[in-house]
C-alpha cells in the first residue's frame, strides 16, 4: 500500500545524496559521476536525477562547472529535510523513511505551556530496515487537525508548509532505555535511546520526541566540521 507521506521520488534522492555529502561517503570537491551513469545506478529516470541534483544544488551541496559537470561541496548552512536526523545504519547513511502508527490530540508534555499538545507515534526506518521508533508530542492547536494523510514523511517539512512552524535548534539527550510498552524491534530488551526538544523561530519549545532505536541496525552520530 503506498504511503501517503512519501517523500517525491526526486526529493527522496535528493535527501539520500545530501546525507552521504554530509557523512563524507561523497567527499567534498569530488566530481559527481555522469547523469546516465548515476540515474541507471540509482534505478531513476535522467529527468528524475536532474530534478534531485537541481534540489542539492539549491541547497549549495553542489557546484557545476559548464562543461565539467558536477562537484561536491559543503555549505554553510545545511537546510536538507534530515539536518537534524542522527541515525544511520552501520557503515551507510540510510534514506529515511517513516510508517505513522496512531496520531492523536493528547495531554502535552509538563515542558510545554500548553495542556494539550499532537502526538504522533510511527516507526522509522532506514534503506527500508526498520531501525526506530518514534513518540512525538508537537505544540500545534487542535485546529491543526493532524492525520496520517497529511504527514510527510519528513515531519519538519509539514510543519513548514501546513503550519509555518520551523523548527531551527534542536538539544538531544542519549542513554539507554527499555522499549516502549507499545512496541519493541528487534531481539534485545533495551535500546538506544534519545530523546530531544526543539525550538521553533519564535524561540518558543514547539516539540518534544522521544526515539527507541535497535542498536543492531542503527546509531547515533553527530558530525562536527
Amino acid at each position: 500500500m503506498p504511503n501517503p507521506g512519501a517523500l517525491p521520488k526526486y526529493l527522496a534522492i535528493a535527501e539520500m545524496l545530501t546525507r552521504d555529502i554530509r557523512a563524507g561517503r561523497i567527499c567534498d570537491g569530488s566530481r559527481l559521476k555522469g547523469e546516465r551513469e548515476m540515474a541507471l545506478e540509482l534505478d531513476i529516470s535522467v529527468g528524475t536525477l536532474r530534478k534531485a541534483l537541481a534540489e542539492i544544488e539549491i541547497r549549495g551541496f553542489l557546484r557545476r562547472v559548464q562543461g565539467s559537470g558536477n562537484y561536491v561541496q559543503k555549505p554553510q548552512n545545511d537546510v536538507s529535510l534530515y539536518a537534524f536526523f542522527r541515525l544511520e545504519r552501520p557503515g551507510l547513511s540510510g534514506l529515511p523513511t517513516a510508517r505513522i502508527l496512531d496520531v492523536s490530540f493528547e495531554k502535552a508534555p509538563s515542558d510545554f505551556n500548553t495542556d494539550n499538545a499532537w502526538r504522533i507515534r510511527r516507526v522509522r526506518a532506514l534503506d527500508d530496515v526498520e531501525v526506530a521508533l518514534e513518540e512525538i508530542f508537537v505544540k500545534l492547536p487542535k485546529s491543526a487537525e493532524l492525520n496520517e494523510n497529511q504527514l510527510s514523511e519528513s515531519l519538519y517539512l509539514t510543519y513548514r508548509a501546513r503550519h509555518n512552524l520551523w523548527i531551527t535548534h534542536v538539544e538531544d539527550s542519549i542513554g539507554v532505555l527499555k522499549w516502549p510498552h507499545w512496541m519493541s524491534l528487534g531481539n534485545s530488551d533495551t535500546a538506544g535511546h534519545v530523546v530531544r526538544k526543539a525550538w521553533a523561530q519564535d524561540g518558543t519549545l514547539a516539540e518534544i520526541s522521544t526515539t527507541w532505536f535497535d542498536p543492531n541496525e542503527a546509531r547515533y552520530l553527530s558530525r562536527l566540521a
